[in-house]
C-alpha cells in the first residue's frame, strides 16, 4: 500500500503550456492549410500547438532586426483607424464604387484565380492616390477591409484569404491592412475550423513586428473557444495580457465562458471576473449570465444565486436566459425546491417558461429521485402547449433508471416513440447503461448497434458509458477492448474519459491503474473538476484509505473545488472499508445536525455504509431519516435494507421492504435477488434460493458468482453435497469461472462431514484448473482433522502438502506447523 500513497494526488497547478509566441523563422501564410497534426497518442489529450510546426524563413519576410540598427521598426499596433462599421451585419454600401466592382467580379462564378493580379490592382489606380496618397491608402484600407468582408458574407473564406495574402506581399501592406481585416480573416478561418491556420497567421504577424491589437487577439480566442480548443484560448488570453493589449468587454466575456466550459475552479473564474472589473471594464448582463452558467459544472447553486444578486444590485435586470441558466445550475445541484421558486419569480417578472426552463425543472426533480413530480412538469408544459422534446424524454428516462424503475424507464420510452419524438444519441446512451447496470449485457450490445441503425453515431459518452458499466461488473478484458475501439474511432481522451477510467478501474479493483490514469491526466495538462477529484476519492474509497481521502478533501477546500454531497459520500464509504466505524459515525452525526447539509444522497449513503458494517440500528436511523425527511428511495438504498435485514435473519422485515418495492414499481437487480438468495441459504427453508436463481434466469438476469457459491453454501451447509455438486456444474456450463470461496465451501464442508479424500480431491482439482488455495483452504482441513482427533492425519497432511500443491511456499507450511501446535 506504501507505494500506492507515495503517489501524489494533487499537483498545484497544471503543467505550464508551451508558449504561444517563439521565437523561430517564420513564413508568410498562404492559401494552403497547413499539414494536419499527427494522431494523439493514447491517454494524452494535449492539445496541437498553436504555432506552425513547419516553419522556413522567407527572403521576402521582414526579418527582425536588431535595436540599434538604423533600419530597426518599431513596433506599432496595427488597425488604429479601426472599422467604423465593426460589429454591424456586412453591407457593400462600405465599398467605394471601385471596391463594389471588384467584389463583384471576385464573387462571380466565372472568376478566374489567375487574374487575381490585374483585379487587385484596380484599388491602387493611379487616378485615386493622385490627390493625396496617405488618404488614398486608408480608403484602399476600407476596401481591402470590405473586399474580405463581403467575401466572407458570400462564404468564400479561401478568396477571402487569397487577398489577405496578395495584399500582404505588398510594401505598402502595413499601412492598407489593419487590425480589423485580421479580425476578420481570424474569425472566418474559425469558422471554417482551420483554427491552426488563424494562430499561424497571427504568429507570423506578430512576428513581422505588429502588435496586435485587441480585436485580432479576441477574434483568436473566439476562434480557440468556438472548436473547442480551450487551452489554447487561455494561452492566447495571456499572451494578450503580456503584450499589454487590454481585453475589452467581449474578450472577458468569451474567456470566462472558457474557463466555465474547461471546468476552471471558481477562485480562477473570480479572479478574472474581479481582474476585470479593476481595469475599468464594466460587466453587462451577458457577463453575469455567464457566470451563473460557469456554477454549473461545479454544483455552485450557492455562488450561481450570489452572481443573481449581484446581477441586481448592479442594475441589470435577469432576462429568461438568466433565469434558465440558474435554473440549470439548481437542476445539476439536485435543487428542485429552489428551481420551482426561480420558475415562480421567472413568471412574475413576465417571462413565460419555455422548453428549455421546463427541461431544467424537470433535470432537478428526476436527479434528486422526485420522478412524480418530474412527471407532473411533463404535464404541465403538454398542457401550456408546449411539446416535450428528446431532451425531456431522455431526462425521465434516465431518471427511473437511476431509480431503478425499468419499466416506467421503458414506458417513458415507447410514449416517445409513440408521439413521433426521435430518440438521439443521449436517449440511447440512458439505455445502455440501464442495460448495463442491470448485468444485461446482450441488450446492452444490441442497443450499441441500433444506434447506427437509426442514423445516430456513438460520441465521447457512449463509449464512456461502456467503460463505466464494464469497469463497475469488474469486466478489464472488456473495458480495455472499448477504450481501444474509442480511441479507433478517432476520439480523444479529455477529463470526462480520464474520470470514467479512474471510475471504472478503481472498480475493478485495480487501484494502481486507476491512480496512473489520473497521474497521466495531470501531465496531459488536464485540469481535475469536481467529478476528477470525486472519482479519485471513490477510488480511494473502494480501498478503505480514509487518511489519504481526508487529505484530499482538506485540498480541496483550500480552493482547489467545493466538496458537495458525493465528495463526503466517499469519504463515508473510506471510513466503512477501512473500518474507521468511529469517524464513520461522527461523520454521520455532522449530518444529523445539519452542520454538513443532509443531503439525500448522503443519506442514502448512510444507510448503504451502516448496512455494509453489520450495524441494524444505526441503518434503520439513517433510512428513517430518509423517510422523514421526505426523500425519494432508490433501488440501490432498498438493497442495502434487504442485505441487511437478509444477514440478520429477519425475513418478515426483508419481505416488507420487497413488497414496498413491488408496489412502488421498483425493479429488483441482480443485487436483490443475491440478499434473498443469502437470507434463505442461511434458514430451514434454504431450497428457496435455488427457487429465486430460477426467477432471476426467467428473468434475463444472469447470475454471477456470488449467486451460485450462496447456493453451493445452501446445499453444502445442509449436507446434500450431490446437490452442491450439480449446481457447481451449472456455473460451470453458464460461463462463469469458480473463485475460492466456490472451492473453499466445498472443502469446508467435505472436512467437517470427515471426507477429506474428498475435501483432497477438490484442492487438487482447484490447482489444476488455476484457483490458488488460500489460508482458508488448508486451514478447514487440518482443523477438522484436530477436532475429530486425527490429528496425526493432519501432521502427515501438513508435512506432504507440497506433492499436493508443489507451489506452496516454506511460510505456508510453517503457518500450518504452528497452527497444529496449538491444537
Amino acid at each position: 500500500m506504501a507505494d500506492k500513497l507515495a503517489l501524489p494526488l494533487l499537483l498545484p497547478t497544471p503543467p505550464p503550456p508551451k508558449p504561444f509566441f517563439q521565437d523561430h523563422h517564420h513564413q508568410k501564410p498562404t492559401i494552403t492549410p497547413p499539414p494536419p497534426p499527427p494522431p494523439p497518442s493514447p491517454l494524452n489529450p494535449l492539445l496541437q500547438d498553436l504555432l506552425p510546426h513547419h516553419q522556413n524563413s522567407n527572403k521576402n519576410s521582414p526579418q527582425t532586426q536588431n535595436p540599434q540598427s538604423p533600419t530597426h521598426r518599431t513596433r506599432r499596433r496595427i488597425g488604429k483607424n479601426g472599422d467604423p462599421n465593426k460589429g454591424k451585419p456586412w453591407s457593400h454600401h462600405h465599398l467605394s464604387p471601385q471596391g463594389q466592382r471588384i467584389l463583384q467580379t471576385l464573387i462571380d462564378p466565372g472568376f478566374d484565380i489567375s487574374e487575381i493580379d490585374d483585379t487587385l490592382l484596380k484599388l491602387f489606380n493611379s487616378e485615386r492616390i493622385e490627390d493625396s496618397e496617405l488618404c488614398a491608402l486608408e480608403s484602399v484600407s476600407l476596401d481591402v477591409l470590405g473586399l474580405i468582408k463581403g467575401l466572407g458574407y458570400h462564404r468564400k473564406c479561401e478568396l477571402a484569404m487569397t487577398v489577405f495574402d496578395w495584399v500582404r506581399h505588398r510594401n505598402d501592406w502595413e499601412v492598407v491592412l489593419n487590425g480589423s481585416a485580421v479580425a476578420v480573416i481570424v474569425t472566418l478561418l474559425g469558422k471554417e475550423g482551420r483554427v491552426s491556420a488563424a494562430a499561424s497567421l497571427v504568429h507570423n504577424l506578430h512576428n513581422d513586428g505588429f502588435a496586435l491589437d485587441v480585436y485580432a487577439y479576441t477574434s483568436l480566442i473566439t476562434a480557440c473557444s468556438k472548436n473547442g480548443r480551450y487551452r489554447e484560448a487561455v494561452m492566447v488570453f495571456k499572451k494578450m495580457e503580456e503584450e499589454g493589449c487590454k481585453p475589452t468587454l467581449i474578450t472577458y466575456n468569451v474567456i470566462l465562458n472558457v474557463y466555465g466550459k474547461m471546468g476552471m475552479p471558481w477562485n480562477k473564474i473570480i479572479a478574472v471576473f474581479e481582474g476585470m472589473n479593476s481595469s475599468g471594464v464594466a460587466p453587462d448582463a451577458y457577463t453575469y449570465n455567464t457566470l451563473i452558467t460557469c456554477c454549473r459544472r461545479g454544483s455552485l447553486y450557492e455562488e450561481a444565486n450570489g452572481i443573481f444578486k449581484e446581477m441586481k444590485v448592479a442594475g441589470f435586470a435577469p432576462d429568461k436566459v438568466t433565469y434558465n441558466a440558474l435554473l440549470d445550475v439548481y437542476g445539476k445541484s439536485r435543487r428542485p425546491k429552489e428551481a420551482v421558486e426561480v420558475l415562480r419569480e421567472m413568471e412574475a417578472n413576465g417571462f413565460s417558461p419555455s422548453i428549455v426552463t421546463y427541461n431544467s425543472l424537470i433535470s432537478a426533480c428526476a436527479r434528486d429521485g422526485l420522478l412524480d413530480e418530474a412527471m407532473e412538469l411533463k404535464n404541465q408544459m403538454v398542457g401550456k402547449g408546449i411539446k416535450p422534446d428528446v431532451f425531456t424524454y431522455t431526462t425521465l428516462l434516465s431518471g427511473f433508471e437511476k431509480a431503478g424503475k425499468d419499466e416506467s424507464a421503458m414506458r417513458v420510452f415507447e410514449e416517445m416513440r409513440n408521439v413521433g419524438c426521435k430518440p438521439n444519441i443521449c436517449t440511447f446512451n440512458a439505455l445502455i447503461k440501464m442495460h448495463g447496470n442491470r448485468g444485461k449485457f446482450t441488450k446492452m450490445m444490441k442497443i450499441f448497434e441500433d444506434v447506427k441503425a437509426c442514423g445516430c453515431v456513438p460520441d465521447i459518452v457512449t463509449w464512456n458509458t461502456l467503460l463505466a458499466v464494464f469497469g463497475q461488473n469488474g469486466m478489464d478484458t472488456e473495458m480495455s477492448g472499448v477504450f481501444r475501439e474509442l480511441k479507433r474511432a478517432g476520439f480523444v481522451a479529455e477529463r470526462d474519459t480520464f474520470n470514467t477510467l479512474i471510475s471504472a478501474y478503481s472498480r475493478c479493483g485495480s487501484f494502481d491503474q486507476a491512480m496512473a490514469v489520473y497521474k497521466r491526466m495531470l501531465d496531459a495538462g488536464v485540469t481535475p473538476d469536481l467529478s476528477t477529484y470525486n472519482a479519485v476519492l471513490a477510488a480511494l474509497a473502494r480501498g478503505g484509505l480514509w487518511e489519504q481521502s481526508e487529505k484530499v478533501l482538506a485540498e480541496m477546500k483550500d480552493g482547489r473545488c467545493k466538496p458537495n454531497e458525493l465528495t463526503y459520500s466517499s469519504l463515508l464509504h473510506a471510513y466503512a472499508n477501512g473500518k474507521a466505524i468511529e469517524r464513520m459515525q461522527a461523520l454521520a452525526e455532522e449530518i444529523y445536525s445539519g452542520a454538513i447539509e443532509p443531503h439525500a444522497v448522503l443519506l442514502k449513503t448512510l444507510v448503504l455504509v451502516n448496512s455494509k458494517s453489520g450495524l441494524l440500528m444505526e441503518t434503520e436511523r439513517a433510512f428513517m431519516e430518509l423517510r422523514l425527511r421526505g426523500s425519494c428511495l432508490d433501488i440501490t438504498t432498498l438493497n442495502a435494507m434487504v442485505s441487511i435485514y437478509g444477514r440478520r435473519q429477519m425475513i418478515a422485515k426483508a419481505n416488507e421492504i420487497m413488497n414496498f418495492m413491488r408496489e412502488n414499481g421498483f425493479t429488483p437487480t441482480l443485487t436483490t435477488y443475491n440478499s434473498l438468495m443469502y437470507m434463505y441459504s442461511r434458514s430451514e427453508n434454504y431450497k428457496k434460493s435455488e427457487e429465486i436463481l430460477g426467477n432471476l434466469l426467467a428473468k434475463g438476469i444472469k447470475p454471477d458468482v456470488i449467486s451460485y457459491n450462496t447456493l453451493i453454501f445452501a446445499y453444502c451447509r445442509n449436507g446434500q453435497m450431490r446437490e452442491a455438486s450439480r449446481v457447481f456444474t451449472e456455473m460451470i456450463e453458464s460461463g462463469l469461472i469458480p473463485d475460492v470461496i466456490t472451492y473453499n465451501t466445498f472443502v469446508g464442508n467435505y472436512a467437517a462431514r470427515a471426507m477429506f479424500v474428498e475435501a483432497i480431491d477438490v484442492v487438487r482439482y482447484m490447482i489444476k484448473h488455476g484457483c490458488k488455495p488460500n489460508h482458508s483452504t488448508y486451514n478447514s482441513i487440518v482443523d477438522w482433522y484436530c477436532k475429530l482427533d486425527r490429528r496425526d492425519e493432519a501432521i502427515m497432511f501438513v508435512n506432504n502438502l507440497h506433492k499436493l500443491d508443489p507451489h506452496v511456499s516454506k511460510d505456508e507450511v510453517s503457518r500450518l506447523s504452528e497452527r497444529l501446535s496449538k491444537k
